[in-house]
Parts: structure tokens; C-alpha cells; sequence
């Protein structure tokens, strides 16, 4: 029906709405969709209820998918005072008993970064990653340590994939979680996280997605460690199983991830 599909286009490019422009917009679609369909008000309280309900998520999940592209979008910026106080809080975070010795230092590296200065990793999830990041050493700060030490283990822990270069003194803890980031996005985009976060008892919101990308971090993490690696060549393979697995979860309609906080010991 025409009226019904000139809604979902205005759905598709909702972005960031105010509260009355979307109370709006919900309220036209509910009194579109009754006339369209004959269906009295009146006669139907729950049903008007109901359907109101549903377009507060679907312009939820949309406006969520504007503001995490708009925070991919943003590059991290040595310059701007606000990046630079972020990164310092995600040392701080997850090294609360180390100063820095400076600001470009390989110290980084102990806690996953490639190199002497963090914001070269950050260029392909821009602020998203670096907060996302944050959100889990705050948030879940027992588990994000516990895994960083499963990072250095000798055996298992996570060397940079995503480098040349595989030293074993390099680790990767951060360049895992941006990986991460990136996978959380791309469910994110394709809808795929609709069953898990329509589940929830809130409509879609950025913390709603740091949330589920926590949850990410702690399951590949025992997930990577039940796989037991030769080496990290098998990164990608394992990432990409991990990443099949969640799909298949997450195509279940009634699917609501929980994060479960014990985290393995090796």
C-alpha cells in the first residue's frame, strides 16, 4: 500500500530527530496506518498502543545507526584537547597503578596499541572505537583487566593481526577491541542486531550499543581461548567463526544477549 510504504522511506532516512519531531512522525504513522486499514481507534486501544511501541523502536534503532556512523566518521585528532583527555582516560582505566612516561611512548603498546601513538589505530573507527573502548574499562573494569592479562599470555594471547609485523612483545588488546567495534557496526547497519536490542527493555540508545559491544569483547574473548590458536594467523579464521555463530543467534527473533561477566583464567 502506498500510504505504508511512503512511511518506511521516511523511516529510512530518519537521523537525528528531536523528540518532538519523532513524537510526531509516530503519531502521523499510527493515524496513517488505522485510516489505510480501516481500523477505529476508538475499537482498538491496545492495538494503537501496541503499533506506536513498535515505531518508537524502529526509529530508535535508525537514529542509533546516525549517531554511531556520525562518531565512526569523527577521526581521532591529536590536537583536540576533548580526544586527547579520552585516551588518557583509557589508560588511566586499565593502568590505574602506571603514569604515562610521555605522551607518544611504546607503553602503549602493553595495552594492545600497534605502536608509540595510539591515534594511528583509530583510523578506520574514529571515535567509535576509542569510546567504545572506554565504555568496557569502565563499565566492566574487573573483566576489561582480566582480559588484557589474557593478551599477554605466551601462548594464547592476542598478537596484532592486523599488523606486518608480529613481534611478540606487541600486543593487542586495543587492536581487538576496534576490530570488534567494527563487527558490532557492521550487525549494527545491517539490522542484524534488530532481535537483541528490540528485545531489550529500553529503546535503542548509544549505551544500548556499547553495551552489546562489551558484550562482544568478553565473548570473543572465551571464545578465542577455547579455541586454543596455534598462533595468530588463525585470527581471522576464528574471528570470522565467532562472527557466524553470533549471526545465527542473533536470526532468532526472541534473541536477547546477555553479557556474562566471569571471565576465564589461563
Amino acid at each position: 500500500m502506498k500510504e505504508v510504504r511512503n512511511i518506511l522511506n521516511t523511516l529510512d532516512t530518519k537521523g537525528d530527530k528531536s523528540d518532538l519531531e519523532v513524537k510526531r512522525f509516530i503519531e502521523k504513522s499510527v493515524s496513517t496506518i488505522m485510516t489505510a486499514k480501516n481500523i477505529k481507534p476508538e475499537l482498538h486501544r491496545q492495538f494503537v498502543t501496541s503499533l506506536s511501541a513498535c515505531f518508537k523502536q524502529m526509529v530508535g534503532y535508525r537514529q542509533l545507526m546516525h549517531t554511531v556512523e556520525q562518531l565512526r566518521c569523527v577521526g581521532y585528532d591529536e590536537g583536540n584537547l576533548d580526544h586527547e583527555v579520552q585516551l588518557l582516560e583509557l589508560w588511566r582505566l586499565l593502568q590505574p597503578d602506571r603514569a604515562l612516561d610521555k605522551r607518544v611512548t611504546k607503553q602503549w603498546q602493553d595495552i594492545g596499541f600497534q605502536g608509540e601513538d595510539p591515534k594511528t589505530d583509530f583510523r578506520g573507527m574514529g571515535l567509535l572505537g576509542l569510546q567504545n573502548l572506554i565504555y568496557f574499562a569502565r563499565e566492566y573494569s574487573s573483566a576489561a583487566r582480566h582480559i588484557l592479562s589474557h593478551s599477554h599470555h605466551p601462548k594464547f594471547g592476542f598478537y596484532s593481526a592486523l599488523s606486518s609485523e608480529l613481534p611478540s612483545a606487541r600486543f593487542s588488546f586495543a587492536i581487538v577491541g576496534i576490530n570488534l567495534t567494527s563487527l558490532a557496526l557492521k550487525l549494527l547497519m545491517d539490522y542484524s542486531l534488530r532481535s537483541h536490542l528490540y528485545n531489550q527493555k529500553k529503546l535503542p540508545d548509544l549505551d544500548a550499543f556499547h553495551h552489546f559491544y562489551c558484550y562482544l569483547f568478553i565473548e570473543f574473548d572465551r571464545f578465542w581461548l577455547e579455541c586454543e590458536p596455534r598462533d595468530i594467523m588463525e585470527f581471522n579464521r576464528i574471528r570470522d567463526i565467532f562472527e557466524n555463530n553470533l549471526r545465527v543467534q542473533l536470526s532468532d527473533n526472541t534473541t536477547t544477549l546477555k553479557i556474562n561477566i566471569e571471565v576465564d583464567t589461563v
